[in-house]
């Protein structure tokens, strides 16, 4: 039944041993390393030549997240910053001597990656109305968001916007993929080349979540001031939700 259903998700292809061999000994490497150097360097420029977009948070608040979405978002966001901390000390491998602290950290990834899958759920499901797609998404990534500009001007989004809506398909529908392919490669289960096939797509899919991923990490720490707040206490200033959320009704 498993060479059934194998053959018929991957077909019957044979070259994935050399292919597989060349991404893990050269491609993925070099790819991670070029994701942890130039994203952050981009944003340092941004956070130079822009700033932060700073709002008044003594004043009006608007209530935006219940204490069940906090508490599931700080679950997955503490087991996903794991995901990929021990994910990259698993890719640089060899740099950072190997041995026990690999061994360590695989540990930490497979039990981080059990407890993110599980936090994942209900993520989904509290927020999937408020992450359907919408037209005006559209125009929020034409102007950016409004974060390659200075001033406060209105942009078209609701609870969520663009990015953020396109982050939280990746995290929760791709963040499922990684734990099947991460459990196949931790199990093992399966032809020789189902597993090399299931570590290709593990390895780049993790390349996108780690890009969209510090991307996040700076717009919620960086790009605009306070923010985090709002995933503490649960309220963002009026005047936050007025420009970056401006389609948002209470």
């Amino acid at each position: 039944m498993w060479q059934t259903f194998n053959n018929a998700f991957t077909g019957e292809y044979v070259q994935y041993g050399q292919l597989f061999t060349q991404l893990q000994e050269v491609l993925f490497g070099r790819i991670f390393l070029l994701i942890m150097t130039i994203i952050p360097c981009v944003f340092l420029l941004h956070y130079m030549v822009i700033g932060p977009k700073r709002f008044a948070h003594d004043g009006p608040q608007v209530f935006f997240f219940g204490l069940v979405s906090r508490i599931v978002h700080w679950i997955a966001a503490a087991s996903f910053s794991f995901l990929v901390l021990t994910g990259l000390m698993v890719i640089f491998a060899k740099p950072l001597g190997g041995g026990t602290l690999i061994m360590g950290g695989r540990v930490v990834h497979n039990a981080s990656g059990i407890i993110f899958t599980i936090s994942a759920i209900p993520m989904f499901f509290i927020w999937l109305k408020d992450m359907l797609p919408t037209l005006y998404d559209i125009k929020w990534f034409f102007i950016m968001g409004g974060y390659l500009s200075k001033e406060k001007v209105p942009v078209p989004a609701g609870k969520f916007n663009g990015g953020q809506k396109m982050w939280f398909w990746l995290a929760t529908l791709g963040g499922f993929v990684l734990a099947y392919s991460g459990y196949v490669l931790w199990g093992l289960q399966g032809p020789v080349d189902t597993i090399r096939l299931m570590a290709i797509i593990h390895n780049f899919l993790a390349a996108v979540l780690v890009a969209m991923f510090l991307t996040h990490l700076y717009m919620s720490i960086f790009a605009i001031a306070g923010s985090l707040t709002s995933m503490i206490t649960g309220y963002k200033p009026k005047e936050e939700v007025a420009i970056l959320h401006s389609r948002y009704k209470e």
